[in-house]
């Protein structure tokens, strides 16, 4: 944050700061709240100060994640040392706007939010925040009245949209094929798993479809450099191709050397160049355009790119892989407990044996059928809970059932019919291990939306459970009734189709009776281990 100059006007200053949350000279921080930071969290707002106005205006948050607006602190802010002897300050500033020194009490009003820890900076004063709780989650308060921005035109407006439209695309596609490079390798295949788990399980807890994807942008920015780094490695395997050819034609020519001292200049420069974008953010227009002024300034000194590794690290660490393989390693093993019948199955089936073998593999395949008409849901209410124990709760589950049948029918429908099935076809081939992330892709564009619609039915179930005392009263009325026992009767037919194509996989898929417990409709969306 840019220190502005002491004849500007305080409303001036926060006006520009809540504008432009990204300037230069910024600090970010992560922790909140500890004794090392330079800020004081207050409740659900972080108080930042100017040392050249030494004045406070304050960030207010609404219960969402920190977002980037909130983590920026000032480099020459004046750390905190008094407390007010009143440890409640009102959301919105001090009643009247009265000037507090060191001391002084600031009294709640019956419209404060919170308790929220007030403190001061040496001879500062606190100015009253104008307004209601701001309802975003990246908002700055503005200390004083500014005038509302410009409502933006038609063609902005539509601009924008379509904007918005193809990054959020971008970014979605990004996050497939990340996820599908992870389910094609062994081990880190439960960060998938765990990935397509937790979508279920934040729609379940009540979140939006858009907020179910954690990482979205991030997948994002992965598939920006990815896309740089094939794009501009494409002159350079140009000219290695051109030097190939030359040499094949005249070995001792000189435009092949030529051409390979060429293909060599343009990996460094565009090595040089990729670093330079990421230096600077790692953004679309990082990578268009290089400030030529500015790279001629910094690009060739070392203490540019020290930074990188620690950034990499930090934003590695932020995609929370840890998290997702534990919740898809626990999820997994819960799933292949109730999976044994499954594997009974396999036992039964392996030796092609009649009798008493058939009639055993009868009975378990029935048993599985039961299984899966509470397993997706199941899944989503352990993701939702994350309880190993939840992913064995029936009880709540059927109870759950009873307030929203439809919805549960529909995303029994398209978890277990319509997304799944069509994608037992790439299982009749072996792909070659060169390749095994191309079917990948496929798997995780169709579980997606597969673990959306249990999510999704799984909230509107909760939802409407808590008008009924969270479940402790079913619902009662003629179309409640009605509802409850047309899909129960319409449920066993939605998972006798799905065991009917998993029973003929086992003869028509490359990997035979595992197709069993190889079920990308409840496991880990790949049709194979590894390929061959």
């Amino acid at each position: 944050m840019n220190h502005a100059k002491n004849e500007k006007k305080v409303s001036e200053f926060a006006f520009q700061f809540a504008k432009n949350a990204h300037l230069p000279g910024e600090q970010d921080s992560l922790d909140f709240g500890q004794p090392s930071d330079r800020a004081i969290v207050a409740g659900r707002g972080a108080v930042k100060a100017d040392k050249s106005l030494k004045v406070f205006f304050a960030a207010t948050d609404c219960g969402s994640p920190w977002t980037a607006s909130h983590r920026i602190l000032c480099n020459e802010v004046i750390e905190p040392t008094n407390e007010l002897s009143s440890p409640e300050i009102e959301t919105g500033g001090v009643p009247g706007g009265e000037r507090i020194g060191l001391g002084d009490d600031v009294q709640a009003s019956s419209t404060a939010v919170g308790t929220m820890p007030a403190t001061v900076l040496p001879g500062a004063s606190v100015l009253p925040v104008e307004g209601e709780l701001m309802t975003r989650s990246d908002a700055v308060a503005p200390v004083a009245d500014a005038s509302p921005p410009a409502r933006r035109g038609l063609v902005r407006t539509v601009v924008a949209g379509i904007t918005w439209l193809i990054s959020t695309l971008f970014c979605l596609a990004s996050l497939i094929v990340c996820l599908a490079v992870l389910a094609a390798i062994p081990i880190l295949q439960l960060i998938t798993f765990g990935y397509l788990l937790d979508v279920a399980g934040r729609l379940a807890r009540g979140g939006t479809v858009r907020g179910s994807l954690p990482h979205l942008r991030a997948a994002g920015q992965i598939g920006i450099v990815v896309l740089a780094v094939v794009v501009g490695s494409l002159p350079v395997q140009l000219l290695a191709h051109w030097e190939s050819v030359a040499s094949l034609i005249a070995p001792d020519a000189a435009q092949a050397t030529v051409l390979r001292i060429a293909a060599i200049a343009a990996a460094c420069l565009g090595v040089l160049y990729l670093l330079w974008a990421l230096a600077r953010g790692g953004r679309l227009v990082h990578f268009l355009w290089p400030q030529p002024k500015r790279m001629l300034r910094q690009a060739w000194r070392p203490s540019t790119y020290l930074p990188l590794p620690d950034r990499l690290w930090d934003f590695t660490h932020s995609l929370e892989l840890g998290r997702f393989f534990w919740l898809g390693l626990r999820g997994a093993l819960g799933t292949l407990v109730w999976l044994i019948p499954a594997m009974i199955i396999i036992a039964a089936n392996r030796n092609g044996e009649t009798g008493l073998a058939g009639l055993v593999g009868g009975l378990a395949l029935i048993a599985l059928g039961v299984v899966l008409l509470y397993l997706p849901m199941l899944q989503a209410h352990f993701a939702a809970e994350n309880r190993l124990r939840a992913l064995f709760e029936v009880r709540r589950i059927r109870r759950l059932f009873c307030y929203a049948p439809w919805a549960w029918l529909t995303a029994m429908v398209l978890g277990l019919v319509i997304l799944p099935i069509p994608l037992y076809l790439l299982k009749i081939e072996a792909t070659p291990r060169e390749v095994v992330w191309l079917p990948t892709l496929m798997f995780v564009a169709f579980i997606l939306p597969a673990r959306w619609a249990e999510g999704l039915a799984m909230r509107r179930a909760k939802r409407i459970a808590l008008r009924h005392r969270d479940g402790a009263v079913k619902p009662t009325g003629t179309w409640s009734f009605l509802s409850r026992w047309t899909v129960r009767l319409l449920m066993p037919g939605v998972v006798a189709i799905y065991l009917f194509f998993v029973t003929l996989s086992q003869y028509t898929s490359w990997d035979g009776l595992q197709t069993w417990v190889q079920q990308h409709a409840v496991l880990i969306p790949i049709p194979f281990l590894g390929g061959v």
